[in-house]
């Protein structure tokens, strides 16, 4: 039974089927999966439902209206669908996407961070190894590892969880990076990098496991209620859609030549010359003369019936000519790329600079008196929530609270995440998938972790009460 999965480009994704998705295109469908390219100008449940999958690639300054959100919903839930939304490195944020509004509902949001490892990475610490994959679940079985290339981090804050983390020595440290939900009758899996299945670039499609991994993603998307609903012949198998822009600007054209010549009779060209007097050579300039005013009608018709839908083909044109300059100007941004826009002016730089001396003073006296690993690593947490009371300090309230309201909505969520993982690693210890060491260095820093968020919302909220 063949498995339809739709690739949307109605959101200006960067991912691209038949640009640089077009190794995970082969192989899917050498798995008897069928890939098309899926443009809707808005998605609805009746358009999805002969799809078992739909994927959205990186949305890029692009946005899934509420009215889409509601179809994509109810063709999940009701229709066993499968939704696959791959994000990249500074998130909703970074891309001017609205990946998390879609996400939320089923429990997941995509962070505006980037994971980083200095230490565990294939060449560049934003390709990072990561190894973390609890608890076990079907789209990590066989995997020992992925390289998780260029993209951000995710929290879970409703019914969804993570199976794959982030290292102890990535930044975010311990942080999830793939996450997945069940909603009713359907599957939902989210990723934060959609490069990792990207043709022919390191920690792409080509990394030793990620075909492996693509195969398990795709096949655990599509729910049993779905296999069993098709297997009665509840949907229908779509129609393939030709291109982007459902017509193209060649099959336009041969359309309208079709319907002008539609009413004009064919005739016959003749191209043997057989002249033995002057008679025959004025009966030849006749028939060419009859020839050509023939042609001249045929255009004349030809140039009315496109005229009628110029406006159409030259529109048709300018949407190809800015995708194609769009496309080749993101095909050359560097891997590295600004995530995230700075919280602080260069002013309030400089003049945390200046006051971080009394903790480099701090830290040495504390170095000095021999204190344990586990000491210099507690006081080296409280030198960091010393740094951040004195950015607080340096804020100018009232030029930037919407700003910073944002920022504490953002923390709120972040605290929810943390939380959740402090009680997954728990429970992971109670049943003995954790032993006690690992246990304990966790906790610890997800309760410094919580220590820190708290002290900052409570900062932040009290800064603006009194202003």
């Amino acid at each position: 039974m063949k498995t339809f999965v739709a690739f949307d480009t109605g959101h200006k994704e960067r991912g691209k089927l038949n640009e640089n998705y077009t190794q995970l295109k082969e192989f899917l469908e050498a798995n008897d999966f069928v890939c098309h390219e899926y443009f809707e100008t808005s998605i609805t449940q009746e358009s999805l439902e002969g799809y078992d999958i739909l994927v959205f690639a990186c949305p890029d300054f692009a946005k899934i209206s509420n009215n889409e959100m509601i179809e994509i919903e109810n063709w999940v839930k009701q229709d066993g669908g499968g939704l696959l939304l791959l994000s990249h490195a500074g998130g909703d944020k970074g891309r001017g996407s609205n990946l998390s509004e879609i996400s939320e509902i089923f429990g997941i949001t995509f962070e505006n961070d980037q994971v980083l490892d200095k230490q565990q990475n294939i060449g560049l610490e934003n390709l990072p190894i990561i190894t973390n994959f609890t608890p076990p679940h079907p789209i990590t079985s066989g995997i020992s590892k992925i390289c998780y290339r260029a993209g951000c981090s995710l929290s879970v804050i409703g019914a969804a969880i993570p199976v794959a983390i982030s290292n102890e020595s990535s930044d975010p440290f311990s942080s999830p990076l793939i996450c997945v939900s069940e909603p009713e009758k359907g599957r939902v899996f989210c990723s934060g990098s959609y490069e990792m299945f990207r043709d022919k670039i390191g920690g792409g499609l080509q990394y030793e496991t990620h075909t492996d991994l693509a195969l398990n993603i795709f096949s655990w998307l599509v729910s049993e209620y779905r296999t069993d609903m098709k297997a009665l012949g509840e949907y229908e198998e779509p129609e393939t859609q030709d291109s982007e822009f459902g017509t193209s600007e060649m099959d336009l054209g041969s359309t309208l030549m079709d319907k002008a010549l539609g009413d004009v009779p064919a005739i016959e060209l003749k191209t043997e010359i057989k002249i033995a007097d002057q008679s025959d050579l004025m009966k030849l300039l006749h028939e060419y003369l009859a020839q050509i005013n023939h042609m001249k009608n045929t255009i004349e018709t030809l140039i009315e019936k496109v005229s009628i839908s110029e406006d159409d083909i030259v529109e048709l044109r300018k949407q190809k000519e800015e995708h194609i300059v769009e496309t080749e100007s993101k095909e050359e941004e560097e891997i590295s790329e600004d995530i995230t826009q700075p919280m602080f002016s260069d002013e309030d730089f400089e003049s945390l600079k200046k006051e971080k001396k009394p903790v480099s003073r701090t830290n040495e006296i504390k170095k000095s008196k021999d204190k344990t690993g586990l000491e210099e690593e507690l006081t080296e947490g409280l030198e960091e929530e010393v740094e951040i009371e004195e950015e607080e300090e340096v804020i100018d309230i009232e030029n930037r609270r919407e700003e910073l309201e944002a920022e504490v909505g953002s923390l709120e969520k972040k605290l929810k995440s943390v939380l959740n993982l402090l009680e997954f690693i728990e429970k992971n210890y109670i049943s003995g998938k954790m032993d006690e060491d690992a246990y304990n260095k966790q906790k610890k820093k997800l309760n410094r972790e919580i220590q820190k968020i708290r002290k900052r919302i409570g900062k932040i909220t009290s800064a603006l009460e009194k202003n």
